[in-house]
């Protein structure tokens, strides 16, 4: 138990230190971007007192925009000052599916940028079995959400095959992959079964009632089941990688392909079926976000969740348990830029340069450990050229 725990340390120390630094950089732009701030810079005390006190109040936005905010708690009640809490885990819930698609394939060896892609296949599989058919609650859900993992598993799957039989690169196939559901969402929406009855603008009819995930706190707050859906798909892929045979060559395969060839493992199968299940881990989270929060199909379905997974799955380390905290930081960054906007007239744009930071960081862990004098970690949390060791 002590040694699961010291190695859990030395995993999220990088992450952590790497979050605390982007941070302060970020305070940094935040006290030098405000003209109130730049006023006082005759007078050093002034000056550094009127800099920490706008960071300080920017990050308090930040803080009751994405965890507890107590002037909900105060005008309403106390359980809805989580209003902002709530927020946060509704975006992270696709973030961790699609950011579990990111990282499953980087310990196959590949790197599947595909998930904005697979995302939209699952949430057309998912958005058509909803409005389409009327079938009891829990039954309809299933459906649904198997729609929209089956026909986002056969889109990955495409690319592994493709990749299995003429070698050609899982990103460039990938890529090309995202541009073809992107207008293919803007043709189908147009198309007769999809476009909702009486409106000319592209966005589908909203899934049925018994086809929506149930909300967890009333109807005053947006969680939904979908979070237990996504914790339930972070614990598959552990069990996956760790505990079963398919799991040991998928790990194999991204440590080092030509050994695990020499050893008889089958690098086409490991490759085809990693993306057939990255892609209908994706596409669950296409399913979970229509079924949850977006209810109706439309263009900008996606929005950035596919890309956005990349950098959840590099600062969670491509590891399940770090991928679903790196989700709900990126949720909670998300909902809480909005209110430091509103409340500081910090812009939203701070928080990209925030992440962007935080990836920067963790893409170049010799700076992070010179700055703050770190032991090189152990190389089963580093990134090598094939992918993530483990």
């Amino acid at each position: 138990m002590k040694n699961l725990v010291s190695k859990f340390g030395q995993t999220a120390k990088l992450p952590a230190l790497s979050f605390a630094l982007a941070f302060s950089i970020t305070g940094l732009l935040i006290a030098f971007s405000d003209s109130k701030v730049l006023a006082k810079i005759g007078s050093p005390i002034e000056f550094i007192k009127s800099g920490l006190a706008t960071i300080g109040n920017a990050y308090l936005a930040l803080f009751q925009g994405s965890i507890f905010d107590i002037n909900l708690a105060r005008g309403n009640s106390f359980f809805q000052g989580f209003y902002p809490l709530s927020e946060t885990i509704v975006t992270a819930t696709p973030l961790i599916l699609t950011g579990l698609s990111v990282a499953l394939a980087f310990r196959s060896g590949l790197f599947n940028i595909g998930a904005q892609g697979q995302f939209i296949f699952g949430a057309i599989g998912a958005s058509y079995v909803g409005f389409h058919f009327n079938l009891p609650t829990v039954i309809h859900i299933l459906f649904a959400a198997l729609a929209g993992i089956v026909l986002a598993a056969i889109w990955g799957g495409i690319v592994g095959i493709l990749k299995a039989k003429t070698g050609a690169h899982e990103v460039i196939l990938t890529i090309m992959m995202n541009y073809i559901a992107g207008y293919f969402i803007l043709w189908i929406l147009k198309t007769k079964p999809f476009l909702r009855p009486g409106r000319i603008d592209p966005i589908a009819p909203e899934v049925g009632l018994s086809a929506r995930l149930p909300l967890l706190a009333g109807e005053n707050l947006r969680i939904h089941a979908g979070i237990f859906i996504a914790l339930a798909s972070a614990l598959f892929v552990w069990w996956l990688l760790a505990k079963t045979t398919i799991g040991f060559k998928f790990r194999a395969v991204g440590a080092n392909s030509q050994a695990a060839r020499t050893a008889g493992i089958s690098v086409p199968f490991v490759v085809t079926s990693t993306m057939a299940i990255c892609g209908g881990l994706a596409g669950l989270g296409g399913a979970v976000h229509v079924m949850g929060s977006a209810h109706a199909l439309n263009t900008d379905v996606a929005g950035s969740f596919g890309f956005d997974a990349i950098t959840v799955a590099l600062l969670g380390r491509a590891q399940p348990l770090g991928t679903v905290f790196a989700a709900l930081l990126f949720g909670a960054l998300r909902a809480g830029g909005r209110t430091m906007q509103s409340n500081t007239g910090t812009p939203l744009d701070i928080v990209l340069v925030t992440q962007a930071l935080i990836v920067l960081f963790i893409a170049a862990p010799t700076f992070v450990r010179f700055i703050f004098r770190l032991k090189k970690l152990s190389s089963s949390a580093s990134l090598t050229s094939k992918g993530w060791n483990g």
